[in-house]
């Protein structure tokens, strides 16, 4: 009795998150250098993401650095980092292990990383599209569009803006 009372709670539970979740997020994709796939509703429905777009031999590539840490500061208190590597700027790597190692071994990135996509334009992936059209597209590598629990974008940051900004981290400590 006790196990289907649990069963029933999860189901309940996972499928209001995933029901209060935004269509653009309502959207599987690999992960980056891996055949996992992640579905955004179920992984991160219900909860503020920092997004960015990102490129491994971008002069901002060190960004990676302070997501980082922005990552581990504030997981604990429900934030997403959420990066998607992009070659829409040709400043990512054409192999995608190295793309990888750009990341995970030089930076030592934790957070979830999306296989390269479009992020501007019309062949942009759907979290991107959606971005855009509530905000601006990105210019060049490492915007950041920082989004609340419902989907909605609360601000739009440029590539200079970089992790470690009194700006950006006093927008992400207001939406938490």
């Amino acid at each position: 009795m006790i196990r289907f009372f649990i069963a029933s709670l999860t189901v309940l539970i996972s499928t209001s998150a995933f029901a209060a979740c935004p269509d653009f997020l309502d959207h599987s994709m690999r992960k980056l250098h891996s055949k996992e796939e992640v579905n955004f509703c179920q992984a991160f429905g219900g909860k503020p993401m920092l997004i960015v777009n990102t490129a491994s031999h971008c002069g901002y590539t060190p960004q990676f650095e302070g997501l980082e840490a922005l990552h581990q500061k504030y997981q604990d208190d429900g934030l997403v980092v959420l990066g998607f590597a992009s070659d829409d700027f040709r400043q990512e790597a054409k192999d995608e292990a190295k793309a990888a190692e750009v990341c995970y071994v030089n930076y030592g990135v934790t957070f979830t990383m999306i296989a390269p996509s479009h992020v501007k334009g019309e062949q942009a992936n759907p979290v991107f599209q959606s971005l855009n059209a509530q905000s601006q597209a990105p210019g060049w590598n490492f915007n950041k569009y920082l989004v609340d629990a419902s989907g909605r974008v609360i601000q739009h940051f440029g590539s200079n803006t970089g992790p470690d900004s009194n700006v950006l981290e006093t927008a992400i400590e207001s939406l938490l």
